[in-house]
């Protein structure tokens, strides 16, 4: 079956160009500004999400774009997921569970021990944090240059 068959799924290396990832993207900052007060919002807006030491991926099925993610490496044993986000209508269909799955593997593979996140602390963020409790995230301490927040929360787990 063709990677752009009805139904495949894939997973590539996005460079952030095209008009859907992007209006995604838009979607994903607003959603969280939305949710947090805007000194409490943590997400990497373009240029971040472009940075050398970020590589952003776009999950698809068939020709449709289904969600992203993001790696941040923070050092050569530690990373953190960035811009988890899952298109509208591919909700409850899986897309996080894929995308969190394909970097873990992708951090393990670079050798990391420790996988970190920062999201909301809202009902809007209960989903997520759903989601990472399945994966065996903990809640834990502010990590790398974050501070304490009420409106965030941090977990992180071992690899």
């Amino acid at each position: 079956m063709s990677p752009n068959a009805i139904g495949a799924w894939r997973i590539v290396v996005d460079d952030l160009s095209g008009a859907p990832i992007r209006a995604l993207l838009e979607q994903h900052f607003a959603g969280m500004l939305a949710n947090s007060p805007a000194d409490s919002c943590h997400f990497l807006d373009f240029d971040g999400l472009n940075a050398p030491d970020v590589t952003f991926w776009s999950i698809h099925r068939g020709d449709e774009l289904a969600g992203c993610g993001a790696l941040k490496m923070l050092g050569a044993a530690h990373g953190e997921i960035k811009s988890m986000r899952t298109s509208d209508a591919f909700l409850r269909q899986g897309v996080a569970a894929r995308m969190l799955d394909h970097i873990m593997v992708e951090a393990r593979g670079r050798g990391l021990k420790r996988l970190s996140l920062e999201t909301g602390s809202g009902p809007a963020f209960e989903p997520a944090l759903a989601l990472y409790r399945r994966y065996g995230f903990q809640d834990c301490e502010p990590f790398a240059d974050y501070k304490p927040d009420p409106f965030s929360r941090f977990m992180t787990r071992m690899l």
